[in-house]
């Protein structure tokens, strides 16, 4: 039972996963305080208000909707540009240096036995019709 235990806690997607939570958990805190003390202020002065929250027409509070879409956009292209494309030029560089291709079809349309069956298969389709 607990070695069942020990495989499931040493398998990576579960360590990656913990490790995304807390990494995400304190790169949120810090955007945030980007958004709230920098950003916000700047944009709402532009509009003449004390900062994007405050910002409504009759009655409607749209800058606080304005507020949230704005940390999503910049939270989301944080983790993009500083974690997702990072990871996918190193995985990139692994693949290479490994020699593991993922475009399987390619492969197989180079394999002359798959041709031959692919030549055969179209024959006997032209012939029922």
């Amino acid at each position: 039972m607990l070695t069942g235990f020990k495989n499931f806690i040493m398998k990576g997607n579960v360590v990656d996963l913990a490790v995304a939570v807390v990494m995400g958990a304190a790169f949120s805190s810090v955007v945030t305080s980007i958004v709230q003390g920098l950003l916000t202020p700047l944009i709402g002065r532009l509009f003449s208000a004390k900062g994007v929250e405050e910002m409504q027409w009759e009655g409607f509070m749209y800058g606080s909707v304005i507020s949230s879409i704005i940390s999503f956009l910049l939270v989301a292209a944080s983790i993009y540009f500083v974690v997702v494309l990072p990871m996918n030029h190193m995985i990139g560089l692994r693949n290479r240096k490994l020699g593991i291709n993922k475009d399987v079809k390619e492969e197989a349309a180079e394999d002359p036995q798959i041709a031959l069956l692919t030549e055969i298969r179209d024959s006997l389709q032209n012939r029922a019709l």
